[in-house]
């Protein structure tokens, strides 16, 4: 039996925005490369197949969370460089050699421990070098290098290939961290020569950085969101991002509904005329917000029919009174049908939260289906 509620992501259409992207920083006489972020599942697009695509586009490097991520892309025969993002002080230590990947070292115990694993290995790792500059998560404090760096240029089993930082507001023109952490990035750079530390690579700019300050992208960008078609709210953008993924179901029963009569658990819809409820097999299970309650639209026929009653785990029911809707009809939740679509961005600001939620949350037994074109 195959469920109605699947993803469908567009592998072109990943290809398109790095294309896309690769436009736009051909506008630099020195254009920097792309390392693509693919944690976290490709933010729910699938990270196997999105990172052999995203390969062949001809990204220079690939990011995930942690080292588990980064096996699971070697095993699946991806080749280009994967850095890990994650903190590795209690991570076993044994894949990123064996599978050749590249940790970020970010605290004085993660140094630590790569250094001890190079040691027994009598190798030396290449590692990237992260700088705290007010995110205040990982990362050497941007002023206290004097104290952490000489332990780190003292290494012997550890070598900085590259430096970078993560902005915490490049998403929030209001905020005024967003250019102290870029000026704060520079100073650590300036600094880092003094204790002989020379990264080739240096990188700072997420999906938001790129589009709102060219002096953040040094040697290479991190896209995450725009990868995937998505520009960070609120920001906008000119450029030709195209969504990459889609969400859609099926029509499974259709209900007529008496005045007075309630929907759902809680019964949290009671309509004071006759209508008509479409019921759809998709819900918080798979990623649904219950917030979507009574607030929420998914697109039938053309038409944007409202997500009524409660979000159920498995189910959720629509108001398509006059929709003239049957069994079997298609149903987008996110995606496009007709001359309406129903954006990511879009489902996000109906509940309160953030695009990247939406699209990470989906859950592992929606179906991911892909496609080229």
């Amino acid at each position: 039996m195959i469920r109605q509620t699947v993803a469908r992501v567009d592998l072109e259409a990943i290809a398109a925005n790095i294309a896309t992207l690769r436009v736009l920083l051909d506008e630099e006489e020195t254009p920097p490369g792309i390392i693509a972020v693919v944690k976290a599942n490709a933010y729910g697009h699938g990270a196997v197949t999105v990172a052999q695509r995203l390969e062949q586009a001809g990204v220079d490097m690939l990011a995930c969370a942690d080292i588990e991520e980064g096996i699971e892309l070697r095993k699946a025969g991806v080749t280009k460089p994967i850095l890990v993002f994650g903190a590795l002080s209690l991570s076993d230590l044994d894949g990123v050699f064996d599978f050749d990947l590249t940790p970020t070292v970010s605290t004085p115990t993660a140094a630590e421990a790569v250094e001890q694993a190079g040691a027994a290995r009598n190798a030396v790792i290449g590692c990237h070098l992260k700088i705290d500059t007010g995110m205040n998560r990982l990362g050497f404090r941007h002023d206290n290098l004097d104290r952490t760096m000489p332990a780190i240029a003292a290494s012997r089993h550890l070598r900085v290939d590259a430096v970078y930082t993560h902005f915490a507001c490049s998403d929030n023109p209001e905020s005024e961290s967003f250019d102290l952490q870029r000026v704060r990035f520079e100073q650590a750079l300036a600094a880092l020569d003094r204790y002989d530390i020379k990264p080739k690579v240096r990188h700072a700019a997420n999906s938001g950085a790129v589009l709102r300050d060219r002096r953040t992208w040094y040697d290479f960008i991190r896209p995450g969101l725009l990868l995937y078609g998505i520009v960070p709210p609120p920001l906008g953008s000119t450029l030709p991002f195209t969504p990459a993924l889609s969400l859609t179901s099926r029509v499974v029963a259709v209900k007529g509904l008496r005045a007075g009569e309630g929907v759902g658990y809680g019964l949290r819809y009671t309509p004071d005329s006759p209508r008509e409820v479409a019921v759809v097999p998709a819900g918080y299970a798979d990623g649904l917000d219950t917030r979507l309650a009574n607030i929420g639209v998914a697109l039938v026929r053309g038409r944007r029919a409202t997500i009524v009653g409660s979000v159920c785990m498995d189910m959720i029911m629509l108001d398509v009174t006059g929709f003239g809707v049957q069994t079997g009809d298609e149903v987008v939740l996110i995606g496009r049908q007709g001359d309406d679509e129903v954006s990511a961005r879009e489902v996000a600001g109906t509940v309160g939260t953030i695009p990247w939620e939406i699209v990470c949350r989906l859950g592992a037994r929606i179906a991911r289906s892909y496609e080229r074109g």
